[in-house]
């Protein structure tokens, strides 16, 4: 049996984003805890972040971006591995599509066999189909390759936030640039 006052919240967010939603078999696929966006799960998530920020947590490998009113669209990703974690505030500095991608030193210490720059686009190319860049160094939420996909759901990359290309090309087009990103241990 269908929770009605679940029912409703998912409607009232299926309205809310609508032009992301609009007459998808998603939207009209209401459940008791839990709707699908075309790139993640539609949550309950109770923050006082404002709306259009990005809150992830290291420890459920997740991204949420919050859309208010209690819920934010839920994403798996790949987090910084051991050694390489961080946690605080920080934003939205940039945001490309099909980016080129220079190893930062760190990576290219650990492997030297990379060229020193990938083309944006390349099967090869680490950044996938789009990245938003933080303020904060070298790091980003980006895409991935076909070969690195698996790693999404572990602690695997140098300090960034690695997705799924469908999940990033997703959330890309919700995201503005400034939008606050937080990071949770």
């Amino acid at each position: 049996m269908i929770n009605l006052r679940k029912f409703v919240a998912g409607a009232a967010l299926a309205i809310m984003i609508g032009s992301t939603m609009a007459a998808t078999p998603a939207a009209a696929n209401v459940s008791q805890s839990r709707t699908t966006a075309p790139g993640g799960a539609v949550v309950e998530f109770a923050t006082d972040v404002e709306p259009g920020a990005i809150v992830i947590s290291a420890s459920q490998r997740r991204l949420f971006y919050v859309v208010g009113n209690g819920v934010a669209i839920s994403y798996p990703v790949a987090v910084p591995k051991r050694g390489k974690e961080w946690s605080g505030v920080t934003s939205i500095s940039s945001k490309h599509v099909n980016p080129d991608w220079t190893p930062p030193a760190a990576v290219k210490a650990d492997h030297p066999e990379l060229p020193d720059l990938i083309p944006g686009g390349a099967p090869n190319n680490p950044m996938g189909t789009r990245a938003m860049l933080l303020d904060r160094g070298e790091v980003a939420i980006h895409g991935t390759t076909t070969k690195m996909r698996a790693s999404v759901g572990t602690a695997a990359s140098y300090g960034c936030i690695r997705m799924r290309n469908e999940d990033v090309a997703d959330l890309f087009d919700r995201v503005s640039v400034g939008a606050t990103v937080i990071m949770q241990p």
